[in-house]
């Protein structure tokens, strides 16, 4: 199934984006529509990211790889709300 996530436009190759759990583990952001991954790609560029695109991934394939890995992940659902932290990085 269609997901989404988040890489610097130009840059797809440096990592997806991701947000530091209180852990301070990266957690990956997964968009289950891509609108919603629109939306925070321009709320990051107004915080002062580079400009950010989101790109369509193989849901299944994509989660499989974070667990056989030992990423951990977050799914971002149309009903959540989602605001970038101050501070973010790139997985």
């Amino acid at each position: 199934f269609k997901m989404y996530i988040i890489v610097i436009d130009g840059n797809e190759d440096r990592g997806a984006y991701s947000v530091a759990d209180e852990n301070g583990e990266n957690v990956l952001y997964i968009w289950e529509s891509e609108d919603d991954a629109k939306r925070f790609c321009l709320m990051l560029e107004e915080s002062g990211s580079p400009k950010m695109k989101e790109i369509e991934v193989d849901g299944d394939l994509l989660i499989e790889s974070c667990m056989t890995n030992g990423y951990l992940y977050a799914i971002i659902s149309s009903d959540d709300l989602v605001v970038p932290p101050e501070e973010h990085d790139l997985f």
